[in-house]
């Protein structure tokens, strides 16, 4: 038996269809190992930052599966995705997959020592041909790519762990930065300050609705925007009273060249900008076009493509347009690194207009396609007028008309959205007279720079050379997640949180969050893959600086001071001066006399008060330590409300819950798990989900309400569904969790 491996089950399963039973092909699902959550066990620094991996928690029955599945084995390939990502996951498998030649049980895993050939190979597109090319060219695993992926995982979590360890300690416990988030979070917030201190002008626009001898109206502006208002009166007071005429005609033949085929940076932005879609979900929607067979690989910065696809596109463009609209170009790639993908994301079939299951993936593959079509087109012609006019003896500002006009349409024949409209200006002569019929001034002030929307940090960020393809929406996600960021329709505002991490950051570690800093240490990563520098010394020698920094900064004071409080704002029960400070729900002011006195008011004016002891201990610490240090319950006010709490939280987290709220929350349906409990509602970070009334004890969870029903094929609890699947498993391994896709299954293994 020949094995194949690869991440997804999806993936898995268009390949298996291509090579008709010659392999087995089974998946992964993702990363199989990675760094325990202790960073204590998690990296050997003084044996050179050697890594200690465990196997991902629920990947014990993937596995297992997979080493039975080697045993048994003749041969065995690795055809993980063709990046570092990939070639990480590729030889994680193939240590899990190696046992100790005497049989003795391994921390990789089995005993049974596997003796079938591993081999690696890549293919950056999943169709029949490039799979079954692939299967020709087997190779090792690319141990300088696989240690790039290593010192990048290394370095993320030795910044993480380091930076983050002192933010607890110096702003807020509960915090965490990061090698990439925490640049991508000081561009946001070097906007907001810019917005902050940005100070409006004002000024005036001016307009003149004109007719022209053949009856025909149009409007001009002024080319000027005075910022006096004696100006804007005496432009008014000739223009009304003078005679108006054509002083120039501009007219010039201009072309538009058509855009180079998508990488991930560009896709991003423009789903962003036509679909809506946050640089996640089009990650999301284009990895299952690329499982399904539909798209070339889509993390990628090259805009390279391949001679026989070019050929194919350019086929594809005479049959459609003409073969004047068939024209073979090469671009060239922006960035300094392009990464192991080589090749622009485009469809694999170009003939195909339309792939995709459901809507969002019809929608996406349309943006690739026109992308990749109009990438091998010829240039737009646009015939591009200007009228200007202005009073008899010119003593005011020029007044000009715009308009533009396609000859021939050339690539935007495919992609129309980049079109724009025509505007068609009435035909007239230098010198011709032009009646008034409206001379108009409006007063408007200047704005600040626009926050950026997250289509304009991932372009802001690949402009820097910070991050890479496989991060970008990673670092949006993670900004969310975190509270840094809220995202307002498509606009990024920074949080009081963000505001506070990003000013501590700045102020005590500005060379590890500078934007040279990041882009160098992308570089070196670079440098790592292609073999050109080495793994040890480059940890090296940026750790025993940072550490020697960290260390430093333990001598500062905590930052619990954000600044001083409106004067009018006094504590409410001192009288005395306030200050402004951070909670975990966001700013608010304090009593500048704390902890002599507690006072404290929200950013509104209103009293806060703290605590209020109810004079029962907590059942969990209270009682088992008496009164030495025993938690109290105390009355807290958060982000839902009052609740009852232990006084030692976040030691000690229990929560006193009211019972008539309790009843309310309770389905009615017996936990699986313990038998005993019973799944109520409960509201977490991301929403509302159902768990086990025994928690902590039983840590049974769902993500939505019970229905009372157990799934007939695993025996998990039902959960309710959408509106098209009313009711699904909750448990996600079971095929049941899509029975949606059950029909799919079956027509496939009929075939």
């Amino acid at each position: 038996m020949k094995l194949l491996i690869v991440e997804s089950p999806s993936k898995a399963k268009t390949i298996e269809k291509y090579l008709d039973g010659a392999y087995t092909v089974r998946a992964s699902v993702g990363h199989i190992r990675d760094l325990p959550k202790s960073n204590k066990q998690a990296i050997d620094i003084d044996a050179g930052f050697v890594p200690h991996y465990e196997i991902s928690k629920g990947k014990e029955k993937v596995v297992h599966e997979l080493q039975e599945l080697a045993k048994k084995a003749t041969d065995i390939t690795l055809a993980t995705d063709p990046d570092r990502e990939g070639e990480a996951i590729a030889w994680h498998i193939e240590e899990l997959l190696k046992a100790d030649p005497k049989g003795k049980s391994t921390s990789y895993g089995a005993g049974k020592k596997i003796t079938a050939p591993i081999s690696r190979v890549t293919f950056h597109e999943i169709t029949k041909e490039a799979v079954e090319e692939a299967l020709k060219h087997p190779r090792e695993i690319d141990t300088n790519l696989r240690r790039a992926q290593e010192a990048r995982r290394v370095l993320d979590r030795l910044v993480g762990y380091d930076l983050s360890g002192v933010i607890w300690k110096k702003v807020r416990y509960g915090l965490s930065a990061g090698r990439v988030q925490s640049p991508a979070l000081r561009i946001i917030m070097e906007r907001e300050r810019e917005i902050r201190a940005f100070v409006p002008e004002k000024y005036w626009t001016l307009e003149g609705l004109f007719e022209s001898q053949k009856k025909v109206q149009m409007t001009l502006s002024c080319v000027d925007e005075p910022r006096d208002e004696k100006i804007v009166e005496n432009i008014m007071t000739l223009g009304q009273k003078e005679k108006w005429y054509v002083t120039d005609l501009k007219a010039s033949e201009q072309k538009r060249s058509a855009r180079a085929p998508f990488t991930t940076s560009t896709l991003q932005q423009v789903a962003s900008t036509r679909l809506g879609f946050a640089p996640s979900r089009t990650m999301q929607v284009a990895q299952k076009l690329y499982e399904q067979g539909h798209i070339t690989y889509m993390r990628t910065d090259s805009t390279n493509v391949s001679a026989v696809a070019q050929a194919q596109i350019l086929k594809v463009v005479e049959k459609k347009y003409g073969k004047e609209y068939a024209e073979a170009h090469t671009y060239k790639t922006k960035s300094k690194n392009a990464q192991e993908a080589h090749e622009a994301i485009r469809p694999t079939h170009v003939e195909n207009m339309s792939e995709g299951s459901n809507e969002e993936q019809k929608k996406l593959y349309r943006l690739i396609w026109e992308r990749a079509i109009s990438s091998q087109m010829t240039d737009a012609k646009l015939m591009k007028t200007k009228i200007v006019a202005n009073i008899k003896n010119g003593d005011i500002p020029d007044f000009t008309a715009n308009g533009s006009r396609v000859l021939f349409p050339g690539w935007l024949a495919c992609d129309s959205d980049a079109r724009g409209e025509d505007v068609e200006l009435p035909e007239v002569v230098v010198g011709e007279e032009l009646k008034l019929l409206e001379l108009k001034n409006t007063e408007k002030f200047t704005e600040p720079p626009n926050r950026y929307s997250e289509a304009g940090l991932v372009k802001e960020l690949e402009a820097r050379g910070i991050g890479r393809p496989s991060t970008y929406a990673s670092i949006m996600r993670t900004l969310e997640e975190r509270g840094y960021v809220n995202k307002e329709g498509r606009t990024l505002y920074p949080t009081d949180t963000g505001d506070v991490v990003s000013s501590f950051l700045e102020a005590n570690f500005a060379e590890y969050i500078s934007d040279t800093f990041t882009a160098e240490m992308e570089d070196e990563l670079d440098d790592i893959a292609n073999g050109d520098r080495e793994y040890v010394k480059t940890l090296k020698d940026f750790y025993i600086p940072f550490q020697k920094d960290v260390k430093e900064k333990d001598k500062l004071a905590k930052a619990t001071n954000m600044g001083e409080a409106p004067a009018e704002m006094k504590c409410p029960k001192c009288d005395g001066e306030m200050i402004v400070k951070l909670a975990r729900n966001g700013k608010f002011y304090s009593c500048a006399k704390y902890p002599d006195c507690d006072g404290a008011r929200t950013l509104e004016g209103n009293e806060l008060e703290g605590p209020k002891e109810t004079g029962e201990l907590c059942p969990l610490c209270g009682e088992k330590k008496g009164k030495s240090g025993g938690g109290k319950l105390v009355i807290r006010q958060g982000k839902f409300g009052a609740f009852i709490s232990c006084s030692r939280y976040p030691k000690c987290k229990f929560i006193k819950e009211d019972e008539e709220e309790k009843k309310k929350k309770m389905s009615g349906v017996k936990c699986p798990m313990c038998k005993d409990g019973e799944m109520m509602e409960r509201r977490g970070r991301f929403g509302i989900f159902y768990s086990c009334s025994n928690y902590p004890e039983c840590k049974n969870a769902i993500k939505t309400k019970p229905t009372g029903n157990i799934c007939p094929m695993c025996e998990s609890l039902m959960m309710e569904g959408t509106k098209t699947i009313p009711e699904r498993c909750s448990n996600k391994m079971c095929k049941n969790h899509n029975p949606h896709k059950l029909g799919e299954d079956t027509k496939s293994n009929k075939k």
